[in-house]
């Protein structure tokens, strides 16, 4: 890509399938998104555009819009740039063969790596046989089939880790524990579960949850989520569960008592602002700023809250009257241990004043704290989780239009098809092309909404943008027709095909001498549904 070729003029947007389904995340549910805009509107993915320019070196999933919403990706970011520890982790219910779909995880997982990431990949044996009722027989082949694309395709176990839910006892004992801070309405709320639900299916997202939070086990550090949309609810539950396994919230204050979220914008801002009010601006009092914020234009200091967020805030301000109103950062013993909080507050430097369940600390900003309590709670036997981050990609449309579906043969091309089959599926496809080449070349295709050009856009191209924007521009225009383009991408699926078959073979040596037991025989009878 070029500097006067900006990512979005080689953009694809999904090929939103026809009759897709509405925003509904349901992690067993649909893999179709209808408009994946209201992802941002209801359930709080951030749109990836904005942290794009902060990515070194990014994929090109990423600068064609492809990857499209992250959840607090900066972390990641961050120590990526810096030369610090971060993870990538994401995992494979073993319950059809690989597909083009998963290469997108796959190559979302081997671009972290590349960047120096601690990667991870892991097989979800024990979520398809809970949740789809596949037998372990079939559960051993799939997994043996995902690993081996996976490292065909770039993975470097040497420099990452690969394992199976059901053999990794530390993962094992990493869900008890994480099970103790969730609770079966939770479960109903996030999932759907009800009477019906069996056991060992609520036992597999305890375990997901763990394996989300399993790169922090030795070393607490920044960790991302390659997943489609519709895993979101699982990142929402670890981060949550992430955040209650810790020792210390930390929080920002201004005085004894304390503020939700929604109204220390309000006291921050009249503390900013006390110049304005205060007979002592080096000591404004708290019925002061109450007085300033009862009547204060919010707009203009750039705060936007509902009315009764700044009535409840100016009652705190007035009910604590002359207390100074001053600025520290607030540790609360969640549920840290004595020692624990005795050595956080030792560590603490300059002024701080303690109380039973916290400490208030004046000389330190909110990062500092934070590393702080979570070198604390490391060193005295916690976690200190990180809440971990995600990416989220779009969905592949299937070759027949619709969803791609590991269910329905023709919709996808498997990792494991035969050049020569790759090569007829794509040459069968539906396309974005209009009814006559004479319409074809007067309107032009549409290719936003076509299956083939989503196989250069998302994988035929590879890092090339100057030939996926080509590809793109000649359809819109007219120029390109579908039959020649069918052909030329049908020509290249069978090339990358011939290619991952011949790479395929050379990681089974590689495969073989893992540590991971791929012919485990599991007694007990599938779950029934």
């Amino acid at each position: 890509m070029t500097d006067d070729e900006p990512a979005e003029r080689i953009r694809t947007d999904g090929g939103t399938a026809e009759g897709a389904d509405d925003v509904a995340l349901d992690p067993w549910g649909s893999s179709t998104v209808s408009d994946y805009r209201k992802l941002f509107e209801e359930f709080g993915i951030e749109e990836f555009d904005e942290v794009l320019d902060e990515v070194p070196n990014p994929h090109y999933l990423m600068r064609r819009g492809v990857i499209f919403g992250h959840r607090d990706y900066r972390p990641v970011l961050d120590a990526m740039r810096d030369g610090d520890d971060f993870a990538v982790l994401s995992g494979f219910m073993p319950t059809g063969d690989p597909h083009i779909g998963h290469k997108l995880v796959f190559d979302e997982i081997i671009w972290h790596q590349e960047q120096g990431g601690d990667a991870y990949g892991l097989i979800a044996d024990m979520e398809a046989h809970s949740a789809r009722g596949i037998p372990w027989d079939e559960i051993n082949e799939h997994s043996r089939d995902y690993l081996l694309s996976l490292i065909a395709l770039g993975f470097d176990p040497e420099e990452g880790e690969l394992y199976r839910q059901s053999d990794n006892d530390r993962l094992q004992r990493l869900a008890f524990e994480l099970g103790g801070k969730a609770n079966f309405s939770e479960f109903q709320s996030i999932y759907g579960f009800d009477g019906e639900t069996n056991v060992s299916h609520m036992q597999s997202v305890v375990t997901q949850m763990a394996d989300i939070l399993y790169p922090q086990l030795d070393d607490p550090k920044p960790t991302v989520i390659p997943v489609g949309p519709d895993q979101d609810p699982h990142v929402r539950f670890a981060r949550d569960l992430a955040t209650r396994m810790r020792f210390f919230k930390v929080t920002e204050a201004f005085a004894s008592f304390e503020l939700d979220d929604a109204e220390r914008p309000l006291v921050a801002a009249a503390h900013d602002a006390r110049e304005e009010y205060a007979e002592d601006a080096d000591m404004p009092r708290c019925g002061e700023a109450a007085e300033w914020l009862a009547d204060a234009d919010l707009d203009a200091a750039g705060v936007l809250v509902s009315e009764s967020v700044r009535e409840s805030a100016v009652e705190k301000l007035e009910n604590a009257g002359m207390e100074p109103l001053r600025p520290r950062i607030r540790f609360f013993a969640r549920q840290a241990t004595d020692e624990a909080f005795e050595a956080l507050i030792e560590d603490i430097e300059g002024e701080k004043r303690r109380y039973d369940q916290h400490i208030d600390a004046f000389d330190m900003d909110v990062d500092e704290a934070e590393e702080l309590a979570r070198e604390v709670e490391a060193h005295h036997g916690g976690y200190g989780f990180i809440p971990p981050s995600s990416i989220y990609h779009r969905f592949m449309t299937g070759l027949t239009g619709g969803k791609m579906s590991s269910s329905i043969p023709a919709s996808h091309i498997s990792l494991l098809d035969a050049p020569e089959e790759g090569y007829d599926k794509v040459k069968s496809a539906t396309t974005g092309g209009r009814d006559t080449a004479e319409e074809q070349r007067e309107l032009g295709g549409e290719a936003d909404k076509c299956p083939v050009y989503e196989l250069y856009a998302y994988l035929l191209t590879g890092d090339d943008d100057e030939l996926a924007k080509e590809v793109y521009d000649e359809c819109v225009g007219g120029e390109r027709l579908c039959g020649g383009c069918k052909e030329q991408a049908a020509t290249m699926m069978r090339e990358f095909l011939e290619d991952h078959h011949e790479k395929r073979e050379e990681a089974e040596e590689i495969l073989d001498s893992l540590d991971i037991d791929l012919e485990t025989e599991r007694r007990g009878v599938a779950a029934e549904h």
